[in-house]
């Protein structure tokens, strides 16, 4: 029996920066840390955790669910992932982490899980424990850091934030239904293989009776028309230059500058995505 400390990668920033944290804090554990692979991952993602890898000095694992996405879209009756059915984080996500420690569990090993839920998010709730030997802490919420002190464990480490932060505010797939519309438009213009494969899929799902689409209440075929994108990214203009007016730039911490999308809409960090692919 041996104690085990495990910390999930999203890709993002909050987990990037708590595995920062950990090394800096903690360097007497030994953690293993992993990143669930989805197969639908931006490039931006790779290039990323490999700049952390360079910094905690040891390898992410990678942990490759047994069945792909498109198992799992056929076992759901080709049915799309939502806000409201996420089998996607349920068998992509959080069934590969389960698989991954039921040996060391079995094993009799205590496991110890840091999840990066920060101070600020007193509305978001972490992984669940249903083994008594697996435990999860969130440092962050312990240790009173904020956005702002995670934005600046990133900086000062040089390990910086992932460059889709460019365009995008948020990790997972490339087409995670959480994504506003103005991710979608940009996505179209940087990656547009992803859009146009998660387009198929939408086709593919509406054929088969979905009663969902990626975007709520717009197919992308729709939303790519050429008048229809300059009416997004002029309401995201326009939403975006009255955030900045009632926000004070800090041209000393260029990071806290960061584009949130989410915020600019008036939604919570992340629209309610799942903690387990957002932070």
């Amino acid at each position: 029996m041996a104690d085990r400390h495990v910390l999930g990668i999203s890709g993002g920033k909050d987990s990037a920066a708590l595995a920062v944290f950990v090394r800096q804090n903690h360097p007497e554990l030994q953690v293993d840390y992993f990143f669930t692979d989805t197969g639908k991952e931006l490039p931006e993602v790779y290039e990323f955790l490999g700049r952390l890898e360079g910094f905690l000095g040891k390898p992410i694992a990678r942990l490759n669910p047994r069945r792909d996405f498109d198992f799992w879209l056929r076992e759901y009756n080709h049915f799309l992932p939502s806000a409201q059915t996420r089998w996607c984080t349920r068998q992509l996500k959080l069934a590969p982490f389960e698989q991954w420690i039921k040996p060391m569990l079995a094993a009799g090993d205590k496991v110890t899980t840091y999840v990066a839920i920060r101070s600020d998010e007193e509305y978001r709730e972490g992984y669940t424990s249903k083994h008594v030997n697996l435990k999860v802490k969130l440092p962050f919420r312990d240790a009173g850091i904020d956005k702002r002190a995670v934005l600046d464990i990133l900086d000062s480490s040089g390990v910086g934030i992932p460059k889709y932060y460019d365009w995008r505010s948020r990790s997972g797939c490339t087409f995670c239904f959480f994504q506003q519309k103005i991710e979608w438009v940009r996505l179209k213009e940087r990656h547009p293989e992803a859009f146009e494969e998660a387009k198929q899929y939408e086709k593919n799902a509406l054929e088969h009776g979905s009663p969902f689409t990626w975007t709520q209440g717009e197919p992308l075929n729709e939303l790519e028309k050429p008048a229809r994108v300059i009416q997004i990214i002029t309401d995201f203009e326009r939403r975006k230059q009255r955030d900045l007016a009632n926000r004070p730039v800090n041209p000393l911490r260029p990071l806290e500058n960061l584009e949130d999308i989410d915020e600019i809409f008036g939604e919570d960090e992340g629209g309610g995505a799942c903690v387990v692919c957002h932070k």
